[in-house]
């Protein structure tokens, strides 16, 4: 009996004594912080230095990711003399969209893939594969899906988005941490001075905690979501551009469906970047870069019931 006052004494000292640190640590907290509220800049001020900043930010990580890219591919250009024909179909393309002609670089990926990334007139990556795997409509489909997502800077689109709402949601994890940390503090200490210790998470505080936490977290997952359904609509918007400047639905759906059955399911870090992303249940779907394979295809042929299709060649 006398061990278990002495031990319910001891809990009550512990938690008192935890009490005051986290309520003296708030305290000074406040009078540190509050001179810094004083002389706060207006919030269209605040606004704009943080959206500005987070802009900046997303640039310089975007151009700095592609270099390492680049770097790391160990891609080489390929040269006119090599491919006239390649470039006549990237020049007629070129010509017919809001975009500088990019280079175009080969190297051996993964799977048989391409994708785009940005910086001056942009590079469209090409496995070398797919030269040999792809059609000359096919492969001319191929291309101006891949400048219509040079031609509306995509990839840097949605690296500016990401570095927004992680600099929104790290905004919302500041203002809500003094929060976190004291009404977690307070509950724990309230619960020594009750003698159970486990009772913390039910009390109103350790409730409060719980809930600013979720908000932080339901915050990141939303928005992480709405910057995947943004990629997928620009896969989707991307084919459709493609489809307006070759006039072929049926070769980019028969490039989509090559690449499907040439690609291998294995990890790799480049697949969000590709033409073709995997995506096999409805969660993975949720979180995929891309729509669903079977449904761009199934768009895109009916798509070519009501499209003519006008082979470039026979029009040049």
């Amino acid at each position: 009996m006398n061990m278990a006052v002495t031990r319910r004494l001891l809990m009550a000292v512990v938690g008192l004594s935890s009490l005051l640190i986290y309520l003296g640590a708030a305290y000074v907290g406040y009078v540190l912080l509050l001179p810094v509220w004083d002389s706060r800049p207006s919030p269209a001020m605040a606004g704009v230095v943080v959206i500005g900043t987070a802009i900046v930010f997303g640039v310089v990580s975007y151009w700095g990711a592609t270099a390492q890219l680049k770097r790391s591919l160990d891609a080489v250009e390929l040269r006119r003399a090599r491919a006239p024909d390649v470039y006549q179909q990237l020049d007629a393309l070129v010509e017919q969209m809001d975009i500088q002609t990019p280079r175009l670089l080969l190297a051996e990926l993964p799977v048989p893939n391409a994708f785009a990334i940005g910086g001056g007139a942009g590079a469209i990556v090409v496995d070398r594969r797919l030269f040999r795997l792809l059609s000359a409509p096919e492969f001319e489909a191929l291309l101006a899906h891949e400048l219509a997502h040079l031609e509306t800077h995509d990839a840097l689109v949605q690296t500016v988005a990401y570095s927004l709402v992680q600099t929104l949601v790290g905004l919302v994890g500041l203002v809500l941490f003094p929060v976190v940390v004291l009404s977690g503090g307070i509950a724990r200490s309230l619960a020594l001075l009750r003698g159970d210790p486990s009772s913390w998470s039910r009390s109103w505080f350790g409730r409060t905690q719980r809930y600013a936490l979720q908000i932080v977290a339901v915050l990141g997952v939303a928005v992480t979501l709405l910057i995947l359904g943004y990629s997928r609509r620009r896969e989707v918007a991307a084919d459709d551009r493609a489809v307006e400047v070759t006039g072929n639905p049926i070769a980019l759906a028969r490039a989509l469906k090559t690449i499907e059955r040439a690609s291998k399911p294995h990890f790799d870090p480049l697949r969000q970047l590709y033409v073709h992303g995997e995506t096999d249940t409805e969660l993975s779907r949720l979180l995929s870069t891309h729509p669903p394979m079977d449904e761009r295809i199934q768009r895109l042929k009916e798509r070519a019931r009501h499209t003519k299709t006008i082979p470039r060649r026979e029009t040049s």
